[in-house]
């Protein structure tokens, strides 16, 4: 069967960010600047302004497409590892919403769950099994709850761009396609490594063993702590000042407040590091893979690099020619949405 071509959209705080893949092979990127305030804590502000952005990006790049894949914000999902007794497909959707009565606030009628198999030998990925006669079998699920309105708004978004959603997950569900899509690489490198996704408003540090997901760590730190002492430094915007740091304004990236504030960074990677390696007593964690907008900062790679016992990798080694792409990192997630 031939394979879709699917349009991959990842929106940022800073950057829309287009790629267009068919299987596992790239055609075309594009990115485009966001408004401001268009995006406020991982929610479109206007479905319309959205839509005419996309839209008018698609155009302006030559990019055609039917087909959408998204990927949700951050702060509208929840993620969790779980294991449950075996149970049929009816069961499982019954009980799911349940595992999350820690995490959500409000109604759990207002979120949609979804989830996938991560290790049953006799089921194939993202099926549950019908019950079988062994009672202590168990299921072991990444398991999903996303906000039901930011669905609603991304079809409704989407469809006014002239686009048909057929695939949204989160941010890590991409990463975890494109580990799949470049196994036979990371098989030479071993069995256990992270992403480290650099934000703005904070840094993600996933860890992987093969293509599956084993933890997260969100660090309350990010670009803005960076562009923050580059404001004063300046005497200027914030705005102003994240455009300086991704230009490297006058070699800004290497004033001796930014160079702290990379430390502060390291130190706290470090700090959470320590603590999965604590809990995780037979890790073998030794790879690092650098995305996001702070993946381009070289002294901020730098300063990582120096204090993390790791090895540092550039994002295009997780892509499937990657090499030939520029600015891979910043289209990762709207690769890895966009992959079957």
């Amino acid at each position: 069967m031939a394979k879709k071509t699917i349009l991959g959209i990842d929106i940022g705080r800073d950057q829309l960010k287009l790629a267009l893949v068919r299987g596992n092979r790239v055609l075309k990127t594009a990115s485009a600047e966001m408004p401001e305030n268009l995006l406020r804590d991982g929610a479109v502000t206007s479905r319309e302004t959205m839509s005419e952005l996309i839209r008018n990006t698609m155009k302006e790049n030559g990019i055609r497409a039917k087909f959408a894949a998204y990927v949700l914000p951050n702060e509208s999902v929840f993620i969790k590892n779980v294991e449950m007794p075996e149970m049929t497909v009816d069961q499982l959707e019954y009980n799911l919403p349940f595992e999350f009565n820690d995490y959500i606030t409000g109604e759990l009628k207002d979120y949609v769950f979804d989830y996938a198999l991560v290790s049953d030998e006799d089921a194939e990925d993202g099926d549950a099994s019908e019950a079988s006669e062994n009672e202590n079998r168990v299921m072991e699920l990444m398991a999903v709850g996303a906000r039901r309105t930011v669905l609603e708004d991304a079809q409704v978004m989407l469809r006014k761009a002239g686009l048909k959603l057929v695939m949204s997950a989160p941010g890590l569900c991409a990463y975890i396609a494109l580990l799949r899509a470049q196994k036979d690489f990371l098989a030479q490198v071993g069995d256990e490594y992270g992403i480290l996704d650099m934000g703005f408003g904070s840094i993600r540090l996933y860890m992987f063993h093969g293509d599956r997901h084993v933890a997260t760590r969100e660090l309350e730190i990010g670009l803005s702590n960076v562009v923050n002492v580059l404001a004063d430094a300046y005497g200027v915007d914030p705005h102003l000042a994240h455009t300086y740091l991704l230009t490297n304004h006058q070699d800004c990236q290497r004033r001796e407040e930014c160079l702290a504030a990379y430390e502060n960074i390291a130190v706290e990677l470090v700090r959470a590091l320590n603590f999965y390696r604590f809990s995780n007593r037979d890790s073998t964690l030794s790879d690092l893979w650098l995305c996001g907008g702070g993946a381009v900062i070289q002294p901020l790679a730098e300063s990582i690099g120096g204090m993390l016992d790791m090895r540092l990798h550039t994002s295009d080694e997780l892509v499937p020619g990657g090499e030939s792409i520029p600015e891979c990192n910043t289209y990762l997630q709207a690769i890895g949405i966009a992959m079957e």
